[in-house]
């Protein structure tokens, strides 16, 4: 994979529906080769940083396993969605498990996520619409197992995800106005409990913007996360979370930013590594910069700011694969918007400067 990676295809995308563990088969079955793809990159991934994690891949499977039974007591039926998964990919349910809880390796692995995250309401966008966009910067390796699940679960709204490989969908929206984007931070007191991928799956089913706060906030949570969280009326929340303490943010202005790093002050206390977080400072700045210089913004506008390169090769669109470090190679694998209003889904996929969007529409 090069930073001249061009896509002529849209990201494959699947309906599905039923039961959670039915709607896992699906994807499984569905998108077998990325999901046995994905979980090699991981594997390969930890046996490659050994002498940084001190972790072989049983070693991996082992702490994971500790983590599933905290899943199973609060969202037993998230356990059965990644064991519908595992059954339809034909792959064991403990590499499944490492996927989801990829704090349970150690916080290094998850500095490999430097996502950049931004939301506009009808404040400040030209057509009144509400939108939110992501870019997701994750191993180049795993671009290709970049796919689209679009659900109708039997007991929950349905919805529009992004998500790639074995994960379970988190980033997307539903078909009550709920758009939820996530970026990882690193707190300092990160413990075995809930894996953060399925707490935010769980946000992604709830229907009101209070009980999405409220879901982010579930007890027993294992590490650090920022859930941007916006709703169709135009309320935009950054929620940061540690695995003991969190912070609510609210937007006035209009537009909400976020990239991997605390903006709370008291959840900055906590925050890990904090000197080697320059590069999420940089977009963080330069978004807000972008978003404040135009008074209404469109579709275009926000692609714009997607496709930014100051700070190259870690811009907002990230081209850092080349990194030699292996817990410090990432990129841009792809760049969504969300148009509440629309109910519809914009996507790049791998880095926004050199592909297409392609649009898609939650069917609800």
């Amino acid at each position: 994979m090069t930073t001249n990676t061009r896509h002529i295809d849209p990201i494959p995308m699947i309906k599905v529906h039923g039961s959670h563990r039915e709607m896992g088969r699906q994807i499984g079955e569905a998108f077998q080769e990325q999901i046995h793809h994905h979980i090699n990159n991981t594997h390969t991934l930890i046996d490659a940083s050994y002498t940084t994690l001190e972790l072989t891949w049983t070693g991996a499977q082992n702490q994971a396993r500790k983590y599933m039974p905290f899943a199973q007591e609060r969202y037993p039926h998230y356990v059965e969605e990644m064991i519908g998964l595992a059954e339809g990919a034909g792959v064991p349910f403990e590499d499944v498990a490492v996927v989801n809880a990829l704090e349970a390796v150690t916080i290094d692995a998850l500095h490999l996520s430097k996502c950049t995250s931004i939301a506009i309401n009808e404040q400040k966008s030209l057509n009144g619409h509400v939108y939110a966009a992501h870019n997701e910067d994750w191993l180049p390796e795993d671009e290709p197992d970049v796919y689209l699940i679009h659900a109708h679960p039997s007991v929950e709204p349905p919805f529009l995800a992004m998500t790639y490989g074995a994960l379970l969908p988190n980033i997307g929206f539903n078909a009550y106005g709920i758009a939820q984007l996530c970026d990882s931070v690193f707190p300092d007191d990160s413990r075995i409990g809930i894996p953060r991928v399925i707490v935010s799956r769980a946000v992604l089913a709830t229907k009101t913007p209070g009980d999405a706060i409220r879901e982010a906030l579930v007890p027993r949570r294992a590490a650090g996360y920022n859930h941007l969280l916006v709703h169709e009326s135009g309320e935009l929340y950054n929620v940061e979370v540690s695995a003991r303490r969190f912070a609510v943010l609210y937007s006035m202005d209009g537009y909400l930013t976020h990239t991997n790093h605390y903006l709370d002050p008291n959840m900055q206390s906590i925050e890990a590594d904090s000197d080697e977080l320059v590069g999420t400072r940089v977009r963080y700045f330069r978004a807000n910069r972008l978003l404040s210089q135009v008074d209404k913004h469109s579709l275009e506008s926000i692609q714009n700011i997607q496709r930014d390169h100051i700070n190259y090769p870690n811009s907002i669109c990230n081209h850092a694969e080349d990194v030699l470090t292996p817990l410090d190679r990432e990129k841009t694998v792809n760049a969504l918007i969300i148009d509440l209003t629309e109910r519809a889904m914009h996507i790049a996929w791998g880095n926004p400067c050199l592909n297409l969007y392609h649009t898609y529409y939650l069917d609800a």
